[in-house]
């Protein structure tokens, strides 16, 4: 379930108040908080109008809580919701991995390894835990650390004791990362990017849910998912994706938690994809 936490560690992350009694005269409700709208920019007569009403439409009736992320290079828009809130990560984070890894690699110009590659295909491509924290292992989370710095993601901190998979992210975080493996830039080097969009685009058929949902015909499409239960705010469910073709080059982010079972999640994020993909492939 690419939980990547055992039983034990699950039970110590989500434990921390768990079983305290409160009084009745301490546990008034807060005041109401007013709640987050989606905010859409763009280039293109319409479009972020159009955009922020049908993913504010898409998200009406839905339970827990969704960040939204969506970039799109060519009409220069732009859409976020909880933009900076912070989600566990799960699977997701394997991107990151990745990224780090390649990066590393590049600061020693030397290529990965047969050992290397074999296991990041099977971390991005069938989400492999093991492959995941043999590589978390072996960067260390000062590697990491370092990529992030490098990478201005600066609101995403690594799992600790080895628990990837209870990294903190969030949508700004993890769209940087998707305009960096997208795009050209000085951290990661064109074939760091193009063998990330190689694995991602890969990703085997029972994990292509979520962001490519509803993608018009003949756009190429890039996936990781993520999906993480815990005592605290049900499923976390996540999906990351890069889309070009169409006349068009975009990443969206939606990270959620707080979903009943792991299929709501699910929906929720596709309810948003399909409104994005289709009001893209209409401007």
């Amino acid at each position: 379930m690419n939980r990547g936490i055992s039983r034990r560690a699950r039970v110590l992350a989500a434990g921390a108040g768990a079983g305290v009694l409160v009084p009745l005269v301490l546990a008034a409700a807060p005041a109401a908080a007013v709640t987050p709208a989606v905010a859409c920019t763009s280039a293109r007569a319409g479009l972020a109008e159009k955009l922020k009403k049908d993913i504010t439409a898409a998200l009406a009736t839905r339970g827990g809580t969704v960040a939204v992320g969506l970039y799109d290079r060519t009409t220069g828009t732009t859409c976020t919701l909880r933009a900076s809130t912070p989600f566990d990560s799960a699977s997701v984070v394997k991107v990151t991995v990745l990224a780090t890894l390649l990066w590393d690699a590049k600061k020693t110009n030397r290529y990965l390894t047969d050992r290397e590659a074999t296991l990041a295909k099977a971390m991005i491509t069938t989400s492999d835990n093991a492959a995941t924290s043999t590589l978390w292992k072996q960067l260390g989370t000062t590697k990491i650390k370092g990529f992030l710095a490098a990478a201005a993601m600066t609101q995403t901190v690594p799992g600790a004791n080895g628990y990837w998979g209870l990294t903190r992210i969030t949508v700004t975080d993890q769209q940087k990362l998707l305009k960096l493996i997208t795009a050209r830039n000085a951290v990661l080097s064109d074939n760091s990017r193009a063998y990330i969009l190689k694995l991602m685009g890969q990703v085997v058929s029972s994990q292509r849910w979520g962001t490519p949902y509803g993608v018009p015909a003949g756009v190429t499409v890039g996936v990781k998912n993520g999906w993480l239960q815990r005592s605290t705010y049900g499923w976390r469910v996540h999906s990351v994706g890069t889309f070009k073709g169409g006349g068009h080059d975009y990443v969206i982010t939606v990270l959620s938690h707080g979903n009943s079972t792991m299929n709501y999640g699910i929906s929720t994020i596709q309810a948003v994809a399909k409104v994005i993909h289709r009001d893209l492939a209409a401007s």
